[in-house]
């Protein structure tokens, strides 16, 4: 199979098909949607989940014999979320988001829960998934969470709320994390697989958020909730550790989609400097807007690498938590710095709803704080420096 160079990689074809895929999707169906879907404010645009469900860039990160794409290794993933995320961040995260959910069944599953979990997401019309594990009262600290899981049997019995839970309107199978006893902290968190019918789950309003209004989030509330000791991932007190290797993938995945954000104001900004006049030339003419765009290309090439590095040692096996946590940190706070260079450079307009860059600057936010905050990821790379 022949190879590819793409911004300095070498891809497989088979790689390099699933890039380009996703970047034709997005140019083709995300981008043109993306302002109707921010107006709209609390709806998910699920016609373009079914889309892309039909090319199989829902379930891509899938393993193969689950009906998925195949595409295990986090390099390719992270090269096709910067591409969904070019097109619309929100959309392109709510179009693979059932990545989410499949990382703890993976890690922590069973061959027959996995079997059974996953198949339905590699399917024509896979359902919409979450993971539950913010709580009112617990944020950063996942160990601190404080819905309980009681074993009566055969069963657990689950009581709680979730808050901030990415897609639940939608969602028709959860991944709760709850606790067998909160005095144990970490060494008490277990994960569940909650079907959306199970009695006593219900599902809050949705919330009304400042960006990324394409994925849909609520309140789940859990008022005792009869799970079958079968929906368990692995032993009690099992998930936390799951958890946190999720995060590892799942926050350099966010370097990605934030990469693929800020890429999306550079080039936004650069096309219309190159237009723009004022003062009888181009406004890229004008050194203080051609500086702020070679430190916008910058910090995407920043993003882009630091990405690339950690995604590259997930793939080989190695510990990656500072790295995935510079990968996220860098990324995030490099979108929010282009978006807001994107909109200072179109001025008037940038401030005007009628071009994106307004709305990029909102979506950009909520990578900021979303799995973990940006101090988070610098007391997580601090934390290992006296490990180097």
């Amino acid at each position: 199979m022949g190879r590819t160079v793409r911004d300095g990689l070498r891809l497989t074809a088979e790689q390099d098909q699933f890039v380009e895929l996703a970047r034709e999707f997005a140019a083709r169906e995300i981008r043109p949607r993306a302002r109707a879907v921010d107006e709209a404010d609390t709806e998910s645009p699920l016609d373009v989940w079914e889309k892309a469900s039909a090319l199989g860039l829902t379930s891509f990160m899938i393993s193969e014999k689950f009906g998925g794409g195949g595409v295990t290794d986090l390099l390719t993933q992270v090269l096709v979320q910067q591409e969904l995320c070019h097109g619309d961040i929100g959309i392109g995260n709510l179009i693979t988001s059932n990545g989410f959910f499949s990382a703890p069944v993976e890690h922590l599953g069973t061959p027959e829960q996995q079997e059974r979990f996953l198949s339905p997401l590699g399917t024509d019309r896979p359902p919409l998934t979450a993971v539950a594990v913010t709580e009112p009262g617990s944020g950063s600290d996942a160990a601190s969470i404080q819905t309980s899981a009681r074993r009566e049997g055969g069963e657990y019995v689950l009581n709680g709320q979730k808050t901030w839970i990415s897609n639940a309107p939608y969602a028709e199978l959860f991944v709760i994390f709850a606790t067998v006893d909160p005095s144990l902290r970490s060494r008490g968190v277990t994960a569940f697989v909650v079907p959306r019918d199970t009695p006593g789950l219900s599902v809050g309003p949705p919330f009304r958020k400042m960006g990324q209004r394409a994925i849909v989030n609520a309140e789940v509330f859990l008022d005792d909730v009869r799970v079958p000791v079968e929906n368990r991932l692995g032993e009690e007190g099992q998930a936390f550790v799951g958890l946190m290797r999720t995060f590892d993938a799942s926050r350099i995945l966010i370097g990605a989609a934030t990469t693929g954000l800020a890429r999306a104001a550079l080039d936004f900004a650069s096309g219309y400097a190159a237009e723009r006049r004022q003062f009888g030339v181009p406004i890229i003419q004008h050194q203080a807007v051609a500086f702020r765009l070679a430190d916008m290309a910058t910090r995407v090439d920043t993003s882009h690498l630091l990405t690339v590095r950690a995604a590259t040692l997930y793939d080989a096996g190695h510990a990656v938590a500072q790295e995935s946590a510079m990968a996220k940190l860098v990324g995030s706070e490099n979108a929010m710095w282009c978006t807001h260079a994107a909109v200072q450079t179109l001025g008037g307009y940038g401030y005007s709803r009628e071009y994106p860059v307004e709305r990029w600057m909102r979506d950009a936010k909520l990578e900021e704080i979303e799995e973990g905050t940006s101090d988070i990821q610098r007391l997580i790379i601090s934390r290992g420096l006296g490990a180097r």
